[in-house]
């Protein structure tokens, strides 16, 4: 693993808690972010795809950040989201970003306008850098099934040659092994910081040098992946690697964003966590009982879950109030 990794560990994609107008229940975010940071999480990927941030406008994401900040969430521990596809509103997440105290931020890079060329997307990201300034260093978020613009070696090379010292690292979500390992090979030796987005590809990146995971299962694994981080180099990390990735397959096996709200619903017993934005949907009845039979069968169980199940009503049922 890289030295001094910003984010060295366990994060997690912060799912966004909403009322149900859908606006953003700022003290149930903040309430399960304390719980994810004392239950392994070494740091918050807060307004990322999990996290619905592209559902979500400009200043309700700022005001997301100061909400967090201002209800004793460390800024030095979030890595949000801030990659827009317009210059300017990037700069200005990612400067409030910094003014905050966070110490990085994760970028998209610009998903509107498909195929662009390796010279455009450059100087899309040496605009951002140089109008962002030096007080927040700079995460690539490669997810190319998401965004259609993949982040190649070779690019990483061009961008990190033309800001040296302002790019630290990259959240890999392409979910290839080879990829990630690729970005490490090349980058991990000067300090570049590779994140698995891929919670199954957590030790076996561990293992040739990456700085850990950033994911959306972690929201309910991060124990889990705590285990894995602290005993990368034995059977005891192993062993939990495999319960790791059997969580991960049970968390995918429905629509990733409301699977992630059931299983936090059912953990604090709040079915207000339910509440999510269009075009996303509530899991329907038999998708959530197949989720939950699926998340169980692996063993684990939240540190803090309430003995009784939550009551998670069907999709077609009113919103709780």
């Amino acid at each position: 693993m890289p030295q001094n990794a910003l984010y060295g560990g366990i994060n997690a994609a912060v799912v966004t808690a909403m009322n149900s107008d859908l606006s953003v229940d700022l003290d149930r975010m903040a309430a399960h972010c304390r719980w994810l940071l004392a239950n392994g999480c070494n740091g918050l990927a807060v307004l990322g795809t999990t996290g619905e941030a592209n559902s979500l406008g400009i200043g309700e994401r700022i005001a997301v950040l100061e909400g967090l900040v201002a209800r004793g969430i460390p800024a030095a521990k979030m890595l949000p989201g801030t990659g827009t596809t317009a210059i300017t509103d990037t700069v200005l997440l990612t400067r409030r970003a910094g003014e905050l105290g966070c110490r990085g931020a994760l970028l998209l890079p610009p998903f509107y306008y498909k195929n662009p060329s390796e010279d455009g997307l450059l100087a899309y990201f040496n605009e951002v850098i140089q109008r962002a300034g030096g007080g927040i260093a700079i995460y690539l978020y490669n997810f190319p099934q998401q965004s259609a613009i993949p982040f190649p070696v070779d690019f990483i090379a061009r961008l990190l040659t033309a800001n040296p010292g302002k790019v630290k690292g990259i959240k890999d979500s392409s979910g290839s092994y080879e990829n990630a390992l690729s970005y490490i090979e090349a980058f991990a030796r000067d300090g570049f910081e590779v994140y698995a987005g891929d919670d199954s590809l957590l030790k076996p990146l561990l293992d040739k040098g990456g700085a850990g995971s950033i994911t959306a299962a972690s929201n309910v694994n991060c124990a889990v992946g705590a285990e894995v981080y602290a005993n990368r180099d034995n059977a005891r990390g192993a062993a939990a690697q495999d319960v790791l990735s059997a969580t991960r397959r049970a968390v995918i096996s429905v629509p990733l964003i409301p699977g992630l709200k059931a299983l936090v619903a059912r953990h604090t017993g709040d079915a207000r966590w339910l509440n999510i934005r269009p075009p996303h949907l509530r899991l329907t009845g038999a998708q959530t009982a197949a989720l939950l039979t699926a998340f169980d069968a692996t063993g684990i169980r939240l540190a803090d879950a309430a003995d009784r199940p939550a009551a998670i009503p069907d999709a077609g049922e009113r919103r709780a109030p």
